[in-house]
């Protein structure tokens, strides 16, 4: 029996070259195939948050940029081990949206985004696609955080 598999839009610590990759890549995890890059049809707002540098996508819908990243399908494995990453639901919640891809075709795709967040984040830059950088390291220490505890600068 052949197991259908899911499209997740990533566009944070998950995209080639990016910190958390290896969760896409590691076989333990489940399958995952890239399928393309490609970019959200609704604008969000994307920011760098807390001390730990992580990207935050805010259900702020029609607010920000079209965001750039990148398609997968992944199996039922990957997609549990993706819920684990991103700490769904707690941190992060999932919905479809629809992403046009390099190739200008349109997919349905599940995406990681934050539903709850204070107003503040949305004073932040808007950015279009996230990267990290040595002066904005992405760092693993926030694990035993609270929600407060990730919205907060200090």
């Amino acid at each position: 029996m052949t197991q259908v598999l899911k499209r997740v839009f990533v566009y944070g610590t998950l995209k080639r070259g990016e910190p958390n990759h290896i969760w896409l890549t590691t076989k333990e995890n489940g399958v995952s195939q890239f399928v393309a890059k490609g970019k959200t049809v609704a604008k969000f707002p994307l920011v760098i948050g807390t001390r730990y540098n992580i990207p935050f996508l805010l259900n702020k819908q029609g607010v920000g940029h079209q965001i750039e990243g990148e398609i997968y399908e992944v199996d039922d494995n990957m997609f549990a081990r993706l819920d684990v990453l991103e700490d769904y639901p707690k941190y992060y919640d999932r919905e479809p949206q629809v992403i046009v891809t390099e190739h200008n075709e349109t997919l349905d795709c599940w995406l990681y985004l934050i539903r709850k967040f204070p107003e503040s984040m949305l004073e932040k830059p808007l950015l279009t696609s996230y990267h990290n950088t040595p002066e904005q390291a992405y760092s693993e220490n926030y694990a035993d955080s609270t929600a407060d505890d990730l919205f907060n600068d200090d």
